[in-house]
Parts: structure tokens; sequence; C-alpha cells
């Protein structure tokens, strides 16, 4: 059974031509190999209140119906469905799908993040399959919440992000990096050094022996030593007491240091979602004692590849 399609232009200046002959429309519809039904249909939607019957308005009209469903509906369109789908299969996250989409067609096709999450959530299987492609996996999607807390002191030596050059937040240049620590299974002492660069998205991983500040440092500076000054310019971090040797890292790495505010993890948000996309890899609870660290090397080189959209701040 052959899938039903529109009429062409063609079609419907045939149509009209015929029907200024005075044909049947069961005529007409085995000339043009259309069921006779189908131009019952294509009349009465477009010769309402006893209007004339115009090809090329009724192709006008379709077309703005098409580009409005396609607005509505936009997973019904097979080449953003199947864009959606394969990239969604290679672990990209629905904000980078919608971004990407959009930046490739050059703005002819697009579709939301919260339109991918809406279908992925949705209750029949094959489209609850992609869950697991998801970032953040959970049974249904959570809400924002956000919580009021107490302010933490900050870190000494650390200067406030509220004093961030403006230029830093624009991602515009090289060499401004977020860092902080992925921890394993609970009550391991090892944890997982996390740095990324803001502009590029170039992520270090490095295994740390435990979460103090002397082992911090030395993740570190094994992620950042190698890379000239203009591509260490400043690190952003949270007010964790991993972090409590601010002063050696600007002395020892040229960085100069930025401290979030207490419970405002968004503020070095790159790090925090990077992070997030590392846990589909190593699952919250995994032990570390056993991952080598080729396979987190290989970890950071997936993470690197995919485009992410670039937020000012």
């Amino acid at each position: 059974m052959t899938s039903y399609r529109q009429l062409s232009l063609r079609e419907r200046e045939l149509l009209f031509g015929a029907l200024k002959q005075g044909k049947s429309l069961r005529s007409i519809g085995k000339d043009l190999g259309r069921s006779h039904t189908t131009l019952v249909r294509e009349l009465k939607r477009n010769c309402k209140y006893g209007r004339a019957y115009l090809p090329c308005k009724a192709q006008t009209r379709y077309e703005n119906i098409t580009k409005k469903q396609r607005h509505k509906a936009p997973l019904k369109n097979p080449e953003i469905y199947l864009f959606v789908r394969d990239k969604l299969r290679e672990k990209w996250s629905p904000e980078t799908v919608s971004g990407r989409l959009k930046f490739e067609s050059k703005g002819t096709l697009s579709i939301s993040k919260d339109t991918i999450y809406s279908y992925v959530y949705k209750t029949k299987k094959r489209r609850r399959d992609f869950v697991k492609y998801l970032v953040r996996k959970h049974k249904r999607r959570r809400k924002l919440i956000s919580k009021s807390t107490k302010k933490l002191g900050r870190i000494k030596d650390a200067v406030s992000i509220d004093k961030r050059h403006y230029l830093i937040n624009t991602r515009t240049t090289l060499g401004h990096w977020e860092g902080d620590l992925m921890e394993g299974k609970r009550y391991e002492p090892k944890a997982l050094s996390a740095e990324v660069e803001r502009l590029t998205r170039y992520t270090k991983l490095i295994l740390v022996k435990n979460k103090t500040s002397s082992q911090k440092t030395k993740g570190l500076k094994s992620s950042l030593i190698s890379f000239p000054k203009r591509l260490k310019k400043s690190l952003t971090i949270d007010n964790g007491p991993e972090n409590h040797q601010a002063l050696i890292w600007t002395q020892t790495l040229g960085v100069k240091v930025y401290n979030c505010n207490a419970y405002h993890s968004w503020e070095k948000g790159t790090v925090e979602n990077t992070i997030g996309r590392v846990r589909r890899y190593i699952p919250k609870g995994t032990s570390l004692l056993s991952i080598t660290d080729r396979f987190f090397i290989k970890v950071s080189e997936i993470l690197t590849m995919p485009p992410r959209p670039i937020a000012l701040s």
C-alpha cells in the first residue's frame, strides 16, 4: 500500500484545466493516477464559501500549513528525525543536537531541546529506548529546582568569580579552564581530577589517590603543566577543601584562580556538564581502582569530539 501524498502544483493546474473542460472528478482522477476522493478533499479545502478553485492559492495554502506543522511537530520531518536519532545514538545531548542542527542547516531546520526531551520521555517503548543515550538517565524528565542556602566562606588566595574579567565570560579566547573532582565508589579514596578548557571544551581527566588538596594540586599540574602560558590563563573552581592550594597553583602554573560563590555550581557549568558526560562511561558508584589511565584518555578524547553550545557565562 502506497503512502498518501499531497497534490503537486502541476497536478493542481491540471485539475483546474480539466474542471474548466467540464470533466468529472472520476475521469480527472484516472488521468492523474489519483483517487477521486483525493480531488474531492482538495476542492472541499479550497472552495469554501463559493470561492472558485485556483491552483496557485491552493498550493500556497498547502505550503503555509506544512510550514506551521513542521514548526509544531518538527520530528515529523524525516530529515530532522534522522538527525536527532543519529546524534542521540552518538551520545550527544539534546541541547547539542538542537544547536548543531540549526548550525548545519544554516537555520532552515530547527528543533528545541525541550521538544527532543518530550519526545524521548514519551511512553512508547521505541521512544523510551532513547533514554539510555541521554547524559543523565531518569525514568521521567526532572524539573529544574533551585534551592537557597547559606553562604560558605571563600577559599583563601582565590579571587571571587564576580571579579572575573568579562571577556572570560564571552568564551572568545583560549586558556580559561574550569576544574572539579569526580568521586568514584562511596568511601573509596581515589577520585578523578577533571579540567575543561571553556572555549574548546578540551578535557583532561587525571586519577588522583585521594581527595586532599595536595593530590588535587598533583592532578592539576599533570593536566596543565605542559601547556604554554597563553593556554593556561585562568582556572575557575568551587569551595571544596581539595581546592585550598590556589596560591600554589598560581605560583607553579601561572594561572589566575577564580572561586565560585557557595552552592553556585552552575558558575562552573562547563566542567559540571563534562562530569555528567563522564558518568556515561563511569556510572556513579563505580570503583576507580581498576580503571586504567588509557581508559581515561580515551574518554577525554570522546568528550572533546562532539560540538557543544557556547554559553556566555
